[in-house]
């Protein structure tokens, strides 16, 4: 199978932080704390991905090409969707698992 001992870099798109941003700046209006969670946690999950990022499933969408990407579940309901490539992890989106996929980064 994949070597669980290889570390990855991890690189995050700067659509991604701006999406990241977006959502925070959304929660810290009803709660500066929740929404302080929030990042941390979405950073932690990404940063994650440094080990094993062939754990989670992967993202198949008819608008993408099949396998190209995985996806992680993080904080419930956000999905992390990432492409491994050689021995780096991009991040090329984090969707609200709860909105439409005509909003995903790789959609356009």
């Amino acid at each position: 199978m994949y070597n669980e001992d290889k570390e990855y870099t991890v690189i995050v798109d700067p659509a991604v932080n701006d999406r990241m941003y977006d959502h925070f700046e959304f929660l810290a209006r009803v709660s500066e704390s929740s929404a302080e969670k929030l990042l941390d946690n979405l950073v932690a999950d990404m940063y994650s991905l440094e080990r094993m990022p062939y754990r989670n499933p992967v993202f198949n969408r008819p608008y993408i090409k099949s396998g190209k990407y995985r996806y992680m579940v993080s904080c419930e309901r956000y999905l992390i969707v990432y492409q491994i490539m050689d021995n780096v992890v991009y991040v090329d989106d984090i969707m609200d698992s709860r909105q439409s996929d005509e909003k995903s980064l790789l959609y356009q």
